[in-house]
């Protein structure tokens, strides 16, 4: 299930999907990967991914 999840735009009624071509900064530290999108609305939409 997990697999299957997607990364799209938090800003009202956008939704698009946010791929590796909106990926604008990604940082790991110990505590796992953070990842900034910045869509072409121009909203920023945050990921954070525990290790």
């Amino acid at each position: 299930m997990l697999e299957r999840l997607t990364s799209t735009c938090e800003a009202e009624g956008c939704d698009r999907a946010l791929d590796d071509d909106h990926l604008m900064l990604a940082m790991e530290t110990e505590h796992g990967t953070r990842r900034a999108y910045e869509c072409d609305c121009g909203a920023v939409t945050i990921t954070v991914v525990q290790q």
